[in-house]
């Protein structure tokens, strides 16, 4: 085993090596060995937790029915114990969930039965749901600030607005902070080993490592927005090394088949370098980098607990194979406020999904919906009904050579308050079951046409002072040893008003000569995420010659040109630049209704909005279009 005075004599001498072994709860456990096991690291660091993982299981976690942690986040402690001995490579995880407490215990338990002496941290304070539900009592006017609430542009949902003004009426699930990294700094100085965390930010485990090995202090802006970056960059896994790439049609498929995991090497200067151990499969380029950097962003700032990154001037560059610098990133004081997530009981959901073939699939759907909004009418559902919405799902090959290549499916959706709505709902679907389009079918389980509970979302802030953040350090018996409070930043600054704005400069466009329409992805890479209610999405061409016509062409008319029948007035968009990355970002603030469970979108997550709208067509001069086409074939030259 590496000693803790070995592990320090390394520390501010070089960039610390930290590795991400879990992007979701789905990442299985074998990736945490993995990490360690193929080179040599400082860190291993893993986001177990989307928005919606504490929801869905704070429920049965409350009635003893979940263990509260992710068990794909104990299955790689179980695997990597032995290697964490001997490597004396540290831990850091928001595996804990509901339950770091209980995540910790097992840890301790697997340390005892092989007598290593490692030691073991876990940070408390992100579990705000006893205070929340305190402070409702009183009324909505207690509710806490939605997230968006301080942009007077954005109009949230009325359903969303249903809740904060019946906010007595609604059984909340789960109320948690977002916290920084202060707990996990104050654990790893204290000697831990492993630190096992609940809701902190994706990012945190990351700063908390770089935090504690370069001895930053609280206002090194600077570094710490860098290794904010960093951890935003690896924090989904494979995200970075090839997985959710756009440019993915320019690889062999063999290189994407077991993606090997990102490592992000952090400078005392806060900037970076992305790479992964060698011989392991996937891509990390200028370009796959770039869609991740572009992920899930809210513009130029990205506000985090410790400290506010500044973008604007970002700079991704090839160093060498697999091995990609990011830099230029600056900081400020972070915001007051954090975020707060908060997940309440919504009422039922169903969705009942009929299929049309081959010709006059229009005209079959037109018929269908016609005959269901006949049938929910004659019952009185309409008031009743939260949501009800007949979703069209792609449309029939021409001249399809099989029946399934000419088939297509809509998916009628519905929200109500009341579990009896749906029913009825569904009786109405049955009651019109023989009085079909030609040639309707269905597929063999109906179970989703059934009602189930649903847990809404309501993105809230929270002051950051109000937080009691703690890291709570064990002895080998499992009682606390010191519980360390975390503290609170410095100082805070407001949170900047979010830029927007149109092409810092037009270039005349018919100076670029003859067009031909093709799809926006023939010429732009690009990612797409959720923010709560909204998508973002950052778009980017490859090289300084196509960049002026494209930050000219992708204008916030062009994408709401883009958007399509999918547009409503009702939503709201952001639009900058990010010039040394040749980028264009937009925030489309409400499309996602109230986001994430609740939302009544096919595509929850906005994950396919980028391919939607790359698949779009539009006229692009010829000229762009063979700088693309260089692109496209160089980059299969990229590839292990």
């Amino acid at each position: 085993m590496v000693t803790e005075a070995e592990f320090r004599g390394e520390i501010g001498k070089r960039a610390v090596r930290v590795a991400n072994c879990s992007g979701a709860h789905g990442d299985p456990g074998f990736q945490m060995p993995r990490q360690l096991e193929l080179g040599s690291v400082d860190f291993v660091t893993g986001d177990y937790l989307a928005e919606m993982n504490l929801a869905e299981n704070a429920t049965a976690y409350r009635e003893g029915q979940h263990p509260g942690y992710e068990q794909t986040a104990l299955d790689g402690l179980v695997e990597s114990i032995d290697l964490i001995h001997k490597t004396g490579a540290k831990v850091v995880i928001n595996g804990g969930s509901l339950n770091p407490a209980g995540l910790a215990e097992k840890c301790r338990e697997l340390i005892c039965s092989r007598e290593y002496s490692l030691k073991l941290a876990y940070v408390s304070g992100d579990d705000l749901l006893e205070q929340v539900q305190n402070e409702l009592k009183s009324g909505p006017d207690h509710i806490p600030d939605h997230l968006d609430a301080t942009n007077a542009q954005v109009k949230l949902d009325h359903l969303t607005k249903s809740f904060v003004t019946d906010v007595e009426h609604r059984q909340l699930v789960s109320a948690n902070a977002y916290l920084g990294a202060r707990a996990i700094v104050k654990a790893l100085k204290s000697g831990a080993d492993i630190v096992i965390c609940g809701r902190v930010a994706d990012a945190s485990p990351v700063i908390g490592a770089a935090w504690y090995w370069h001895s930053w202090s609280d206002t090194d802006y600077d570094r710490l927005a860098g290794a904010l970056i960093a951890g935003h960059l690896i924090e989904c896994s494979a995200y970075v090394t090839g997985a959710n790439y756009t440019g993915f049609d320019e690889l062999d498929m063999d290189a994407l088949i077991d993606i090997g995991f990102p490592i992000a090497e952090i400078a005392h200067d806060g900037t970076c370098v992305i790479s992964k151990h060698e011989k392991t499969k996937g891509l990390v380029s200028k370009d796959t980098v770039e869609c991740q950097f572009l992920y899930e962003l809210q513009g130029t700032a990205y506000l985090n607990s410790d400290v506010t990154a500044l973008l604007d001037d970002v700079m991704i560059e090839q160093c060498s194979h697999n091995r990609v610098r990011v830099s230029g990133i600056r900081g400020q004081p972070p915001p007051s406020t954090t975020k707060l997530a908060i997940f309440y009981q919504g009422g039922f959901r169903s969705e009942f999904l009929l299929n049309a073939t081959g010709y006059a699939t229009d005209e079959k759907w037109d018929l269908y919906e016609a005959q269901i909004r006949y049938g929910v009418e004659q019952r009185g559902l309409q008031n009743q009904l939260d949501v009800l919405e007949f979703q069209r799902v792609g449309r029939p090959e021409s001249n399809a050579p099989t029946q399934l290549r000419s088939t297509t499916y809509m998916r009628v959706f519905g929200q109500a308050a009341a579990k009896e709505t749906l029913i009825n709902l569904y009786k109405v679907i049955r009651e019109y079951g023989m009085q079909h389009f030609s040639g309707a079918h269905r597929s063999l389980d109906l179970r989703t046409a059934l009602p189930r509970p649903y847990v809404a979302y309501y993105p809230a802030i929270v002051p950051q002072d109000q937080l009691k953040e703690s890291a709570i350090i064990l002895h080998a018996d499992g009682t606390v040893e010191k519980q360390i409070d975390a503290g609170h930043p410095p100082s805070y600054q407001d949170i900047p008003a979010r830029k927007s704005y149109g092409p810092v400069s037009q270039i005349d466009m018919d100076s670029l000569g003859p067009t031909t329409t093709v799809c926006l992805g023939d010429v732009a890479l690009g990612r797409s995420g959720d923010k709560g209610a909204n998508i973002n999405i950052g778009l980017f061409v490859r090289d300084e010659g196509a960049w002026s016509w494209f930050a000219s062409f992708m204008t916030i008319s062009r994408m709401t040109q883009l958007i399509g029948d999918d547009w409503s007035d009702d939503f709201f968009i952001e639009r900058v630049e990010f010039p040394n990355i040749y980028a264009v970002h937009f925030v489309i603030y409400g499309i996602l209704g109230r986001g994430v469970t609740s939302t009544a979108r096919l595509d929850c997550l906005g994950k396919g909005f980028a391919d939607f709208i790359r698949g779009r067509h539009v006229e692009v001069p010829l000229s762009i279009l063979e700088h693309a086409k260089r692109f496209r074939f160089a980059q299969k030259k990229n590839v292990c």
